[in-house]
């Protein structure tokens, strides 16, 4: 199936595509929706093609599918078979890794470099999955004479997944993965900024034997499907990752219905630099962990903590790299890229001149030359910020750190934790003994001592706390979250 991909004068228009972006799936056929959301390119802000704007009526379809489904071949299904499906997906994505690759650019303005790696951590997600599948066992508990106590873990049945627009096919693959995993039927809202490699990964699953209702995939308003999705009395879990405002009224809603909600909400996550970190390895992380995707990342490293001993040190050397990164369209594969739209511009913007009071350390300075629509936030580095100011405080997601310096070991953990958010933090000291101490103390869902990130770390479980929400994704915790657990007791004398 494919469709003309319209695109503005001048503007390169949309690859061939092997489905029609202005369709949904529900239950395995590709459906034209009442109404249609213009598609933009955040490099250049023209509009490139339409995408369906699915409402609740659309969703009622998507779960009346998913139940089907699960009442039908796929619930009937072995682990084992499931794990294959995950796996051929998995092929495939790495197969078309050119294409999502591509899409996730010209969708969210990311850099080809970072949407390509976007691509491979799908694939692996499925190939974690898919191997994980067959794996997902309960247990035997000693009990009374007389009895056998097991556990199964069993699927929650019809799951909702609302994915924001930063990192759709990460998301995608520990969220959609770890549920299709566990045995649950999905019902999938795409971020209405972000839908072309949802749509693809879509297609995909069909091409690797997904049956039908299986994965339903209802692009849309998040006021419109979104709500729907979040209220709707046959969803069993929902899973979202976005804003603390959204997140409280996705919770708000399926706790009518009694439904369990994992939450990722974002963070203000800090890096600590100690006198005896090594800076040479630690540079990269303190920099790119902020920047990366233009900031528009969850676990960004958006405050830099660093001793005072070696504060001047770090924030020349910091801003020494901001002058050499380069900004540009996504195509062009730069260092940073546009935002998504020109409200988070606008959004960015009006924290910048909150701190219009605070240092300038370096701005990366926005080239002339770029397309005038685009959506571009020159990289800002500030310091020393006031731990309290609202630009240490508050999630930005933007190109923009607040370096805050420290005195001792106290005072680091006190501003770390001094927040609402608890998503991730980082450890740059040669220090074992402070490693572990401060490791203890640090009020986060993950800790990485001299590095950040870990790689991606499909293995490794992610979430928060505060209002960085609740629940875990990637590896067998997600699989955890995924199901629900049922006690066995049989007496046999």
């Amino acid at each position: 199936m494919s469709s003309p991909n319209t695109a503005a004068h001048g503007q390169d228009p949309l690859p061939p595509l092997p489905f029609d972006p202005a369709r949904m799936l529900i239950a395995g056929h590709w459906q034209a929706a009442p109404d249609t959301l213009p598609l933009n390119d955040p490099s250049t802000g023209a509009t490139i093609g339409r995408i369906a704007r699915g409402g609740a009526p659309e969703i009622d379809a998507a779960v009346e599918a998913a139940t089907a489904a699960m009442q039908g071949p796929w619930g009937a299904m072995t682990a084992l078979e499931r794990g294959r499906i995950l796996s051929r997906l998995g092929a495939l994505v790495l197969a078309h890794a050119d294409l999502l690759t591509t899409l996730e650019a010209r969708d969210v303005g990311k850099p080809r470099t970072q949407a390509r790696a976007d691509a491979i951590a799908l694939a692996r997600y499925c190939e974690f999955y898919g191997g994980a599948a067959d794996k997902l066992m309960g247990e035997t508990i000693p009990y009374q004479s007389g009895y056998t106590v097991y556990t199964l873990r069993e699927p929650h049945g019809v799951t909702g997944h609302i994915v924001p627009w930063n990192y759709p096919m990460q998301i995608i693959g520990r969220s959609v993965g770890a549920a299709l995993a566990a045995g649950n039927a999905c019902v999938l809202k795409p971020a209405e900024d972000a839908c072309l490699t949802a749509l693809l990964f879509a297609h995909l699953a069909q091409e690797a034997g997904l049956p039908p209702g299986a994965l339903n995939v209802v692009p849309g308003l998040g006021a419109e499907a979104g709500a729907a999705l979040a209220a709707h009395p046959g969803i069993h879990h929902i899973s979202f990752t976005g804003s603390v405002a959204t997140g409280a009224a996705v919770q708000a809603a399926a706790a009518a219905n009694v439904v369990p909600v994992t939450l990722e909400l974002g963070g203000k996550s800090p890096q600590l630099v100690f006198d005896d970190a090594d800076l040479d390895r630690a540079l990269p992380f303190l920099v790119n962990a902020g920047l990366q995707n233009a900031g528009q990342t969850c676990s960004a490293a958006s405050r830099i903590l660093i001793h005072d001993t070696i504060f001047d040190t770090v924030a020349d050397r910091m801003a020494e790299a901001y002058r050499a990164k380069t900004i540009g369209p996504a195509e062009t594969d730069p260092d940073i890229g546009p935002l998504i739209n020109a409200r988070q511009r606008d959004r960015v913007a009006a924290f910048l001149h909150d701190g219009d009071a605070l240092p300038v350390l370096a701005q990366t300075p926005v080239p002339k030359d770029l397309p005038p629509g685009g959506y571009y936030s020159a990289p800002t580095l500030l310091g020393p910020v006031p731990s309290t100011h609202r630009l240490a405080q508050d999630e930005i997601f933007g190109p923009v750190q607040c370096l805050i310096p420290f005195h001792d070991e106290d005072e680091a953990i006190a501003i770390a934790n001094a927040t609402r958010y608890g998503l991730v933090a980082a450890l740059w000291t040669e220090n074992g003994g402070r490693q572990m101490r401060l490791a203890k103390k640090l009020s986060t869902g993950q800790v990485f001592v001299n590095n950040y990130g870990a790689g991606g770390g499909v293995e490794l479980p992610f979430g928060g706390r505060g209002l960085s929400g609740h629940g875990r994704e990637k590896g067998f915790e997600a699989l955890y979250g995924m199901t629900s657990l049922k006690t066995v007791a049989t007496h046999h004398g």
